[in-house]
């Protein structure tokens, strides 16, 4: 690249593949809760529909570490392409899924993908650009949600009303091939090579962990009683693995989760205020399109439309903050997002029970708005406070954190409402039976609010800015 024009057009270039990866996902974060019922009435067991959220972002969450740690070893694009391939092969088992454990597996595999996309691109786009461009790119980045909160609801409303759902899973095919293209053709890196070892134990024991901690939760009180020796087994396991996987992590040469980070300040905060946006985030996009479409007998469309006002704030609020944060600093334009989410969520768990369309819409509006002021400072704070040979790393554990937030807040929120359901009679198609299980999450969220905020009350006052973006990626 030998001119400001060149370098420009190429990371443009660079920078549209990483927007049509981030595509993939984007739409996949609303296209599928507008059409459970549908998918509910094809292939049954409600009380397992949480788990095509959970098993999804546990998928994602465990292989983000496993995925960021190559990053810094062998690059981006290996990894990217290996999730878009991933994801795709998700998509065409989910599209000829013939029962909801076919489409569990189905969403697994769709994880595993994801779980590379959302950290590289993040990742690319910290390389490339510096901490003041970043600011304008978040606006092109959140063009892509913008664009998504709107497609994603209206093509699984569409779907799910003319009894196809199985299309919320073919439009992927044509997205992922266009993104699989673009990196194929436009980005190039030039890295060191050496030699690494993959935490495979750390890697197999987390995964063993979450997944019978969330099997617990999600059965407890549904499959077997809370107190019956299957869930003290099972907790008791996922528990036990769960302190394995940390002592695995602290003798490992290469650990998936390099648990020295966390004792700096900015790492530790932000990630814990990923794990509550990933929380929240689960709450709401697994439980408000069924509330609407049951508790005021909303169409598909319409209830999934509602939900986009959370994804059109979250955007937003993400293209302006890098304004505030030059202005005002991380911790500030964090905080207030923060503010924001609490006093949202707290007005959306009282509204609960009068379930309104407008008021919903409204209100997931604003709670997107503070979700974008706490999650993307928090992102660029502990991006910009390493060199590139740790930004993999770190961009990962809070891309991990997220993923993870959001596998356990569909777990625990969605045990929360089966407990209620099954207390009520069972019966998921009674709207005073989903308007007391939704209100009851709704509250959850609001609680998990409290914690983003004084996540992000924790991170610190000033942030050591480290290295230059660019580093390793050029464009031909």
């Amino acid at each position: 690249m030998t001119s400001d024009v060149g370098l420009r057009s190429a990371r443009g270039r660079i920078l549209l593949a990483m927007m049509v990866s981030m595509a993939l996902i984007a739409i996949d974060a609303t296209i599928l809760a507008t059409a459970v019922p549908s998918i509910v009435r094809d292939l049954g067991s409600f009380s397992s529909f949480p788990w095509l959220f959970s098993i999804y972002m546990l998928a994602s969450a465990v292989t983000v570490p496993v995925y960021s740690k190559l990053a810094d070893t062998i690059g981006r694009k290996p990894l990217l392409l290996i999730g878009i391939t991933l994801f795709l092969l998700g998509s065409v088992l989910a599209g000829l899924a013939w029962s909801m454990p076919v489409l569990i597996i189905a969403r697994t595999v769709q994880g595993l993908g994801a779980g590379a996309i959302a950290p590289m691109s993040m990742t690319v786009i910290g390389d490339i650009y510096t901490l003041e461009e970043r600011a304008r790119v978040q606006g092109y980045l959140a063009s892509v949600w913008a664009i998504a909160s709107v497609v994603g609801p209206t093509l699984g409303g569409l779907f799910a009303q003319f009894g196809f759902w199985r299309g919320i899973f073919w439009v992927n095919i044509p997205l992922g091939l266009a993104a699989a293209w673009l990196l194929v053709r436009n980005f190039h890196e030039s890295i060191e090579k050496r030699r690494h070892r993959i935490d495979y134990a750390g890697a197999a024991t987390l995964t063993g962990a979450m997944t019978l901690l969330m099997l617990g939760v999600l059965e407890g009180g549904h499959a077997w009683a809370w107190n019956s020796p299957a869930s003290l087994l099972v907790l008791g396991l996922g528990a036990a693995l769960l302190v394995a996987f940390v002592f695995i992590e602290l003798r490992a040469a290469e650990p998936v989760i390099p648990l020295g980070l966390l004792r700096r300040r900015i790492v530790s905060s932000t990630t814990l205020l990923g794990l509550g946006v990933g929380m929240g985030l689960a709450g709401l996009t697994a439980f408000i399109p069924t509330y609407l479409e049951i508790g005021t007998g909303a169409s598909p469309i319409v209830a999934g439309l509602a939900l986009a006002t959370f994804t059109i704030g979250w955007p937003l609020a993400a293209a302006t903050a890098g304004r505030l944060y030059l202005r005002w600093g991380f911790r500030t334009t964090a905080t207030l997002g923060g503010v924001i989410v609490v006093v949202g969520a707290t007005v959306l768990a009282f509204l609960g029970h009068s379930p309104s369309i407008v008021s919903v819409a409204v209100v997931c509006f604003f709670i997107g708005m503070g979700f974008g002021y706490a999650a993307v400072p928090s992102l660029v704070a502990v991006q910009s406070s390493v060199d590139w040979n740790e930004r993999g790393v770190v961009t990962g554990t809070n891309v991990f954190a997220r993923s993870l937030g959001q596998a356990l807040g569909a777990a625990v929120l969605g045990a929360i409402a089966n407990a209620i359901i099954a207390n009520l009679g069972g019966d998921v198609h009674d709207p005073h039976v989903m308007i007391a299980a939704s209100t009851a999450v709704f509250a959850g969220v609001a609680v998990i609010a409290v914690g983003i905020l004084a996540s992000a009350l924790a991170m610190p006052r000033k942030v050591e800015l480290v290295g230059i973006a660019g580093e390793s990626a050029v464009a031909n």
